[in-house]
């Protein structure tokens, strides 16, 4: 849950197996700002009827490809999407990394996030999602991702478990969203394990081509 950095949180439902609509392949690749409407096509029934977001009011359009292009553009954290379609162009899930803190003692460490549209849980799309975005933050040099899921989200709490997440913490009634306070629990799961101090993370684009995965 990411509700001061790009727009996102970590609704995922249980994605362990299944297929996407019409058991159209898959296509991972790097975000666009012209992605912006399909990722919030995606996200604004979260903002508007569930706590899995803290936010309160759907971004626009406009402002979803902002948040696109600046990630891309600063070349610090990954951002993904997995489109189906003609030119792949149909987004059905995305995932992206923040900060997560500002002190220079957190440049190590990020935060992550994934969505994945309803017709696609269970077809793998959060697990391949997760795949590039952890492994893009490893080789770039980060060494701890960490999820903030915001209760109840048993999908989510299940998903971040199959992939080697661990709960270490929980930030007891953090938000009041639709009538009710809600609980934060954080997971974390350790990406590398330099000896001493390391050295700054790499950008994206030096460990990452761009190119799509099938």
């Amino acid at each position: 849950m990411h509700d001061d950095a790009p727009p996102g949180g970590d609704n995922i439902g249980s994605d362990l197996e299944g297929t996407t609509p019409a058991d159209a392949p898959v296509t991972i690749r790097p975000a666009r700002p012209d992605d912006a409407s399909g990722v919030r096509a995606i996200y604004a029934p979260f903002v508007r009827d569930s706590p899995v977001t803290f936010r309160t009011e759907v971004p626009s359009v406009d402002e979803m490809a902002e948040e696109i292009r600046e990630t891309r553009a600063e070349d610090e954290y990954p951002w993904y999407v997995a489109a189906v379609g003609s030119g792949e162009r149909e987004v059905v899930g995305y995932a992206y990394a923040g900060r997560l803190r500002d002190r220079a003692a957190y440049r190590w460490a990020a935060e992550t996030s994934v969505y994945v549209a309803p017709d696609s849980h269970r077809a793998g799309v959060g697990r391949r999602l997760y795949d590039r975005l952890l492994g893009t933050l490893g080789r770039q040099g980060y060494c701890s991702a960490y999820a903030a899921i915001a209760t109840p989200n048993p999908g989510s709490v299940a998903f971040h478990e199959s992939q080697g997440f661990e709960r270490v913490g929980t930030f007891p009634a953090s938000g009041f969203k639709l009538g009710e306070w809600h609980d934060v629990v954080w997971y974390h799961r350790r990406l590398n394990d330099p000896e001493g101090e390391p050295a700054a993370p790499d950008s994206v684009s030096v460990v990452d081509g761009g190119g799509p995965t099938g």
